[in-house]
């Protein structure tokens, strides 16, 4: 077993295992496994994440997200920003990069404020194609429509930002039972390749309060890609603007969705500490 070199990192509590494989370090080791390991908050480091930074033929690097389950992410909104974090901080990128994705090339801005970095991500276009989600048992965009779900029955809409979500609005989201229904709802037969699940709350027109079920992750305090598609939904349904605030158990971020049909989503990232453990083979 090989000693590996890691930083934890996390945007809003959303946490992070990032490891440099720029030059194969990792090889042939089994991934899955070793991202279930890795990421036991008892007898690993502990994280929703394991975060590989690869290089790319076609942007300045490539991200792997592998969930805490084992099952790789297609993006993530909070681990790009913890990405961009490392590379910023180790001289490995300047103040604009491009990051290669499953669900594409993102353009990642760093906005300097007194100090402290934060981070633009260029998000790309929202779907609303329940083939692109993907959700099954609708013709057209799932927009407040309903879906039955041990036997009660919730208005959602389906949006992928990359990976699918799927959002609930309520007038309050303080005694939804989240770990229950997140779990039934990633897992519901309408969703084939299981969905990330937002209940959201709207304060106002320019900010909404959110609890997040990640799919493969389960419960998290924070969810970049998931407060993309809640402002998406809040604006088809008439309740938020284009541009909102969105609350989250760790903290806030600022979604744009521009005229251009892309979205933005700004908020900070974190270093926690950095460690080495045993991993792979060799």
């Amino acid at each position: 077993m090989r000693e590996l070199e890691f930083v934890k990192a996390h945007g809003l509590g959303n946490d992070f295992i990032i490891v440099d494989c720029l030059h194969d370090e990792l090889g042939d080791t089994d991934l899955p496994a070793l991202s279930i390991r890795l990421c036991d908050r008892h007898f690993g480091i502990g994280a929703d994440g394991l975060v590989r930074i690869l290089p790319s033929q076609t942007a300045d690097y490539r991200m792997q997200i592998m969930n805490s389950d084992g099952s790789e992410a297609e993006m993530c909104g909070n681990a790009i920003r913890c990405f961009a974090n490392y590379l910023v901080g180790r001289g490995m990128a300047g103040d604009r990069m491009t990051i290669e994705t499953p669900s594409g090339a993102k353009d990642v801005q760093v906005i300097r404020t007194g100090g402290q970095l934060g981070f633009r991500v260029n998000v790309g276009a929202p779907s609303l194609d329940p083939e692109h989600i993907p959700v099954l048992g609708y013709n057209g965009p799932v927009i407040s429509l309903p879906l039955e779900v041990g036997g009660r029955m919730f208005d959602v809409t389906c949006v992928s930002v990359g990976n699918p979500h799927c959002v609930i609005f309520l007038d309050s989201v303080d005694d939804i039972p989240l770990e229950h229904l997140g779990r039934a709802i990633e897992t519901h037969p309408a969703f084939p390749k299981r969905t990330n699940v937002e209940f959201a709350q709207v304060l106002g027109r320019d900010k909404v309060r959110v609890r997040v079920w990640e799919r493969g992750a389960g419960l998290t305090l924070a969810c970049g890609t998931g407060a993309c598609a809640t402002v998406v939904a809040g604006n088809l349904n008439g309740l938020l603007d284009r541009t909102a605030a969105v609350h989250l158990p760790g903290g806030e971020l600022d979604i744009e969705w521009a005229e251009d049909g892309d979205l933005y989503m700004t908020g900070p990232a974190q270093e926690v500490f950095t460690g080495t453990i045993k991993a792979g083979n060799g």
